[in-house]
């Protein structure tokens, strides 16, 4: 319990400052994306910049709200003082996932890397809310475990964003890759992070046996 605690605290930190970035540097430092749309090179559809803006506005936002609200769910004192916010707070979650899919299916076509960038995030785009209908579909079966499990893999997903710069900023600076290259590669990287490592936490945190009770 101690350990779950701990890590509990870490990814409040971790999630605190990851919106607080996103939300200063996509709405308040780089309003234009200029920054990021300077990689995109050699792209297959012509960008109407304005239109892109507001679906990446939206996109951002959406984000956020989807890593605040999952972060919220996972907190047992909250669970244990109200159950109705934990249920309306999970559907305010499984709405936003859908929102960050459908905003991200308009961007996947002119993703930097372009068709095969374009592909990782359509796959990325299914195992999302698949992992996230498989969380609702265990609670509403009273799986709690099932759900708790299935919750944890879908809220890997809400890291996509930082899991995929961290590791093409470590193929480009590192390893002196291509950044066009480093960023597919942190794509491709982290949707096998990001099924890995819940698998990890699940096996560790909640051993056969260890429930939960209602």
């Amino acid at each position: 319990m101690k350990r779950q605690r701990v890590l509990f605290s870490i990814l409040v930190t971790v999630c605190s400052l990851f919106i607080l970035y996103a939300i200063i540097k996509n709405y308040l430092v780089d309003p234009d994306a200029s920054g990021f749309l300077s990689h995109k090179t050699g792209l297959k559809r012509e960008l109407s910049l304005p239109v892109w803006l507001n679906v990446l506005y939206v996109h951002v936002a959406f984000a956020c709200l989807t890593m605040a609200t999952g972060l919220l769910n996972f907190s047992n004192r909250i669970f244990r003082q109200s159950r109705r916010f934990h249920r309306i707070n999970g559907y305010v979650y499984l709405v936003s996932v859908f929102l960050v899919v459908l905003t991200s299916g308009y961007l996947a076509p002119y993703s930097t890397g372009g068709k095969i960038s374009s592909i990782g995030f359509n796959a990325l785009n299914l195992i999302w809310p698949f992992l996230t209908v498989m969380a609702v579909i265990w609670i509403r079966k009273k799986q709690i475990d099932r759900h708790r499990n299935w919750m944890i893999r879908s809220y890997a997903f809400c890291f996509t964003n930082l899991s995929i710069h961290l590791l093409a900023s470590l193929f480009q600076y590192g390893l002196g890759f291509d950044y066009a290259v480093s960023y597919t590669i942190g794509i491709y990287g982290s949707i096998i992070l990001l099924l890995a490592i819940p698998e990890v936490l699940i096996r560790s945190l909640f051993p056969v046996g260890k429930t939960i009770h209602p």
